[in-house]
């Protein structure tokens, strides 16, 4: 069995284990598990209507630099060096979107698998980027907005270098694998 095979495997039974997991435990442990559910459930409802604020002024942000040309200036800066290391130009919008929007990436990613299809090294490589990445800018500003912290200190360089490390395996883990 390969490692394809095996990862394919994980995935399948992965979300059912976990599940499946956390019934078990509350079971044993006398929680009553869909009543602690509901309860979590009605408190991230509360907090989705704090954060709405924050989001708008994130997604306009994301809208205006991406239709500034700021994106493509900076991917036309970046490519030459990246191209040294085999990673293709046309996945670079996607790295810089990631950290700033998951629906900004995820039309990203949609419009090169459509362009260059699922199965291509560019459209594995934006799936894993996906899953590899968080929208650190994102968090940032809608959930510590959301809290009132001002003082951030290293949270976003600590999160770049983290979206960075996670661009990085994806695209060494994309060359091994596909």
């Amino acid at each position: 069995m390969g490692i394809r095979e095996v990862i394919q495997v994980i995935s399948v039974w992965s979300i059912p284990v976990i599940i499946a997991v956390i019934i078990v435990t509350g079971f044993i442990k006398k929680v009553k598990v869909y009543e602690v559910f509901v309860e979590g459930a009605k408190e991230g409802f509360e907090i989705a209507v704090k954060i709405i604020p924050f989001l708008v002024a994130i997604l306009v942000a994301i809208g205006m630099f991406r239709e500034s040309g700021a994106m493509d200036i900076l991917v036309s800066i970046i490519s030459p060096v990246t191209g040294l290391f085999g990673y293709p130009a046309e996945a670079l919008p996607m790295a810089f979107m990631r950290p700033l929007s998951g629906s900004g990436s995820i039309g990203l990613m949609t419009e090169l698998i459509n362009t260059y299809g699922a199965d291509s090294f560019i459209g594995r490589l934006a799936s894993t980027m996906m899953g590899s990445t968080e929208t650190t800018f994102y968090i940032v500003a809608v959930y510590f907005g959301s809290i009132s912290i001002r003082k951030q200190r290293h949270t976003v360089a600590a999160c770049l270098i983290a979206d960075f490390v996670g661009l990085c395996a994806a695209f060494i883990i994309c060359s091994i694998v596909f």
